[in-house]
């Protein structure tokens, strides 16, 4: 049996690749965005934009009994499917797309593994299971008072192979990172299994990398932050906040366009801070997620380079 995943850097076009490749092979997507999974957070994530009608069901996907996510004719998982408010982990993550991938094959269907979270995907490929490591409130609260440059420094010292691939601005994830290690000594890793995961024994994965060119890269991450504040960005995360009841330091801590959003929103920042913010780190994003395919090469995994 094969899956195929899809990977490259940030604002390279693997959602619509993969969906023409899903289109050819008869294929279903599964998400590995750690933050796609939430509701109502989609032009900040560059979520695919849901049909207007649902060809599967022949009703719009407004309607309550429509749970599936379908974009450009292809049915997504694991798009929409927690509250912001709520923690969606690396161990729900396993959990759910081991589920969908079982599903879509049950169907006849080839799983094709989308998202530019790499340590989840390695996670699934590697046959990785994690502990449900439980909260710890007395520790959160306490690391909640560090700034993510502390929290970051103190990973690195207590976990420097976490340190090398978490996003260092995105404090939810650092608390998290050190929650975890506090109870086992070290975030889990690549052959890591503390137990039985579910996986088939004879699931094979091919990745297809989606290259691009560092001008290119830069090109697309300017434009696409175009087109997201045209679209509402702002305004998106000021509903959040608004409507949703979300806390500033939970936006701040989902990273990246929030993170800036939510400054910007509460004057700490201008906009063209908040246009110079994204943007730098949305290269530094990149760059740690080519850094961390070169790795998983280095490791054993091919991946075949397309340049799109």
């Amino acid at each position: 049996m094969e899956t195929i995943v899809v990977v490259g850097p940030t604002a390279s076009g693997k959602s619509d690749y993969a969906i023409s490749l899903a289109r050819e092979t008869g294929g279903e997507i599964v998400s590995a965005d750690s933050r796609q999974v939430y509701r109502g957070m989609n032009i900040g994530t560059g979520k695919v934009p849901r049909d207007t009608f649902n060809v599967e069901t022949g009703h719009t996907p407004s309607l309550r009994n429509d749970i599936s996510y379908i974009s450009g004719g292809i049915r997504h998982h694991l798009l929409d499917v927690a509250s912001p408010k709520r923690t969606y982990t690396v161990t729900h993550f396993l959990r759910d797309a081991r589920a969908a991938i079982d599903d879509i094959r049950k169907r006849g269907k080839t799983p094709i593994i989308c998202g530019g979270t790499n340590f989840w995907i390695e996670a699934l490929v590697s046959d990785t299971s994690f502990p449900a490591v439980r909260p710890d409130p007395p520790l959160r609260k306490t690391l909640g008072r560090l700034t993510a440059p502390e929290l970051f420094t103190m990973l690195e010292e207590k976990d420097p192979d976490r340190a090398k691939t978490i996003d260092r601005h995105n404090k939810v994830r650092l608390i998290r990172a050190l929650e975890i290690v506090a109870t086992l000594g070290k975030v889990p890793t690549s052959g890591t299994r503390t137990q039985e995961s579910g996986m088939k024994r004879d699931e094979k994965f091919r990745f297809i990398g989606v290259d691009i060119s560092r001008e290119q890269l830069r090109e697309n991450i300017v434009r696409r932050l175009d087109k997201r504040l045209r679209e509402g960005m702002v305004d998106e995360v000021r509903r959040l906040r608004e409507e949703e009841g979300i806390s500033w330091k939970r936006l701040e801590g989902f990273g990246l366009e929030y993170r800036w959003c939510a400054l910007f929103l509460q004057g700490k920042i201008t906009e063209t801070e908040l246009r110079d913010g994204i943007t730098r780190d949305s290269l530094s994003y990149a760059k740690r997620q080519m850094t961390f395919l070169r790795k998983l090469e280095r490791n054993g995994i091919r991946i075949e380079w397309r340049r799109i």
